[in-house]
């Protein structure tokens, strides 16, 4: 079986992750301080090695001063 997040619809997420939060200015460890987790936190959610909920989706992007719902369209606009 082929884990969630390596499935093709999930592969843009990780990009749209590091995307958002290297437009926002911030580097990993500061998101990471943002959202109370570590950077390796950060580092794996940008890498596919753990998968994001919508829950923290949305708290990555109001981190990154971005709104989640701009961000899904954005997604949902991604090839995959």
């Amino acid at each position: 079986a082929t884990k969630a997040q390596q499935s093709r619809r999930y592969r843009p997420i990780p990009e749209l992750l590091r995307a958002l939060r290297e437009e926002a200015g911030l580097t990993q460890r500061a998101l990471g301080e943002a959202l109370r987790k570590p950077q390796s936190w950060i580092y794996n959610s940008e890498t596919s090695n753990r998968r994001v909920d919508v829950a923290e989706f949305c708290d990555w992007c109001t981190a990154c001063k971005v709104d989640p719902a701009a961000a899904i369209r954005r997604f949902y606009k991604s090839p995959g």
